[in-house]
């Protein structure tokens, strides 16, 4: 019997140039973040925080998220 749960595919992540830290920096003063906190409501753009700077950022598209390996 095949399973009714469907399994979103894995996708990889685009090439993109090394960063000094695994968070993007905030687009408004291209601080550093400690932290990038995501909150989105049905039919509303995302929107992303940027800790500790405070600075709010709207996307139409939800995060790219990437699992990267620890810092050796």
């Amino acid at each position: 019997m095949r399973d009714p749960h469907t399994v979103p595919r894995l996708v990889g992540a685009p090439e993109a140039p090394a960063e000094p830290g695994p968070l993007p920096r905030c687009p408004v003063c291209a601080s550093a973040p400690e932290r990038i906190s995501w909150r989105q409501c049905p039919g509303r753009p995302v929107v992303l925080v940027f800790d500790p700077c405070g600075h709010r950022y709207a996307s139409p598209t939800p995060p790219h998220l990437a699992v990267t390996p620890p810092p050796a």
